[in-house]
């Protein structure tokens, strides 16, 4: 019965948020921005395992991972601006992206993280 309740929460709130995105950009990117995901996987955790070493490294390895993921969101807008095929312009995305993940994870070590194993 959780794992229902879960899917329909989540499903819920992606609804929202790109119903919100369609008719009014920036409140849409702000319920988008808002880590509503992972503050659904932190009480799910909380409520399933009550662990709190688990709900902790959960939120380090978030917060790694988020910040590769920051650049598309300035190189996608200036792509698409200058006329670049959207397509084209995701993909180039996701590559910056993907790079930004490797260098991301070489510079975890530094700080005693270790993202991919």
């Amino acid at each position: 019965m959780l794992l229902i309740v879960k899917y329909l929460v989540t499903a819920a709130i992606v609804v929202v948020v790109s119903e919100v995105a369609r008719r009014m950009e920036r409140w849409g990117a702000l319920l988008g921005a808002i880590p509503i995901v992972s503050l659904m996987v932190i009480i799910w955790l909380q409520i399933e395992t009550r662990d709190t070493a688990k709900i902790a490294d959960y939120a380090k390895y978030t917060f790694w991972f988020v910040l590769p993921t920051l650049p598309m969101f300035l190189i996608l807008p200036v792509l698409l601006n200058k006329g670049v095929n959207f397509w084209i312009t995701l993909g180039i995305s996701i590559c910056i992206t993907a790079a930004f993940f490797l260098l991301s994870a070489w510079g975890a070590k530094w700080f005693g993280v270790s993202l991919f194993g």
